[in-house]
């Protein structure tokens, strides 16, 4: 496995998604965060997360690149771009639907909200793969 490679699709996935995020939840989206109920979001203070979460995702970013340098050869398409796309199809489908089920059934999150993720999720993710893929290759 090539760690250094590893830890540098983490980092470029990490920083995709700080950049989605600023764009999607944090810009164009923002709106879903008004709906009600309102009281179960965190105070921002007019800036995003902290370093502690940035840290977090950094970590979790270079395990989701393990798990493709882990399982790519297993991966169907013809290309790592596509295997890269389906990677993140697959992350979505076992990791995020069943995440977002849960929240819409257990927690009181807008419907919006939730279905919101869900959605951004599986823009985002075949892109996480893409890009993981890109930077570890073949």
């Amino acid at each position: 496995m090539k760690i250094g490679i590893l830890l540098i699709a983490g980092a470029a996935v990490t920083v995709f998604n700080m950049i989605a995020g600023m764009v999607t939840c944090g810009g164009v989206f923002n709106w879903v965060y008004t709906l009600e109920p309102t009281a179960i979001w965190k105070p921002m203070s007019g800036h995003g997360p902290g370093a502690g979460f940035m840290i977090g995702c950094f970590v979790l970013n270079v395990i989701l690149s393990i798990v493709y340098a882990l399982l790519k050869n297993g991966v169907p398409g013809k290309n790592k771009y596509f295997k890269g796309l389906v990677f993140g199809l697959c992350v979505w489908a076992v990791g995020m639907l069943p995440g977002m089920h849960v929240t819409y059934a257990f927690m009181t999150v807008s419907t919006t909200v939730v279905v919101y993720w869900t959605i951004l999720g599986f823009v985002q993710t075949p892109l996480e793969g893409l890009i993981i893929a890109a930077i570890y290759g073949e």
